[in-house]
């Protein structure tokens, strides 16, 4: 486990902030009843309980500007016509940060919710959701990839869920969701359906994305939510399910994003440098995984370079199905970072050649559900 710290405002506090690479295996979440709605507290309210209890939650703003050293970034259009607008009546969500606390399989779950400024309860907005990576969290999700801000200016809806003991049940990883079998893919429908009941949600614009296990989880939400999600983008994880398991209803977009020299999840598959993560694990390599959404999405096998700066260049396989564009961004060196986010000491180098995250949001406006 790695520790770095950002100071607040005030000298005497600081956030704790958890890395993305490894832990010890930890025991399962416990149930609960649904507590709805939480606003988050800020200010030296916020420092306060994050000094008395592991559970606090605070939202730093100390993410970086887009990368100051990315030329002009990948453009999309899958040449399908904008869908209809979506309006709504009888919305009661509101612009602004919350913690959402609902039961799913017996078990209280979380998720941080960012809603932009502007918000309008009657029109469909678009809504992504943002996974962590293991022995992270939501607001560590948040820092990382500086997608709160990208929220407040494109006007769409966000969600950083959390998973169980800071784990999510994606296949071959991680952690005590993946050792006791936690039925993630529920929470996500549920969070889902709530998010939908609550805000003005365009069932044809909701995306996933994430970060390593939580990378793993949106390929899984792929495989198995094809009907809801309309794209997913994620970052420094791989198919963790055997081809055979996954089963999309459709051709589903995707935006794939690695580094050739992650340590913990290798780019050409296999077992993970770091030896805590390593024990009987063995990962699919990117080339495996970019090829099954490949066949999926009726691809030619050709490569296109679509974007080369710097470190990376992103490739697509041209004449998908349904314009199911499929692209995979590389990091030559890259580390077990996300392109143009924060930096974590330890986890390799994060490229300044990519903004992930506004690239990604780029696609997945391109992608609305056939």
């Amino acid at each position: 486990m790695i520790f770095w710290h950002v100071k607040e405002s005030r000298m005497t506090k600081h956030v704790r902030v958890f890395a993305l690479a490894v832990a010890g295996l930890a025991g399962c979440g416990s149930g609960g009843e649904d507590a709805g709605f939480e606003p988050i507290v800020g200010g030296d309210a916020a420092a306060d309980a994050a000094d008395a209890s592991d559970g606090a939650i605070a939202w730093p703003d100390a993410a970086p500007d887009a990368p100051a050293e990315a030329g002009p970034q990948p453009s999309f259009d899958a040449g399908a016509p904008s869908p209809p607008p979506v309006t709504c009546s009888g919305k009661q969500g509101s612009s602004g940060e919350r913690v959402i606390s609902l039961t799913s399989g017996g078990l209280l779950r979380t998720a941080l919710l960012h809603v932009p400024k502007g918000y309008d309860p009657a029109k469909g907005t678009m809504l992504v959701m943002n996974f962590h990576g293991f022995s992270s969290a939501g607001w560590q999700e948040a820092l990382l990839t500086n997608m709160s801000r990208a929220s407040d200016q494109r006007g769409f809806i966000l969600v950083y869920p959390e998973g169980v003991v800071t784990s999510w049940n994606a296949g071959d990883c991680c952690g005590t969701a993946w050792l006791d079998a936690v039925d993630d893919l529920a929470f996500v429908e549920a969070l889902l359906d709530r998010l939908e009941a609550d805000y003005c949600i365009d069932p044809r614009r909701v995306y996933a994305t994430g970060m390593s296990n939580g990378g793993f989880m949106s390929h899984r939400i792929g495989c198995a939510l094809s009907d809801r999600f309309a794209a997913i983008a994620p970052v420094a994880g791989v198919l963790g399910v055997t081809p055979a398991d996954c089963h999309p209803t459709r051709a589903v977009p995707i935006i794939d994003t690695h580094g050739t020299s992650d340590p913990l999840v290798p780019y050409g598959g296999g077992t993970p440098i770091l030896p805590t993560l390593g024990q009987g694990i063995v990962f699919r390599s990117v080339a495996e995984t970019m090829k099954f959404w490949r066949m999926n999405n009726g691809c030619s096998a050709v490569e296109a370079v679509i974007y080369q700066h710097g470190d990376a260049t992103c490739v697509s396989y041209p004449e998908c199905r349904d314009g199911a564009d499929t692209v995979l961004c590389t990091i030559d060196g890259g580390g077990h970072t996300w392109p143009g986010g924060l930096p974590v000491p330890g986890l390799g180098k994060t490229s300044s050649s990519l903004d992930a995250t506004n690239t990604m949001l780029d696609f997945f406006e391109a992608h609305p559900m056939p």
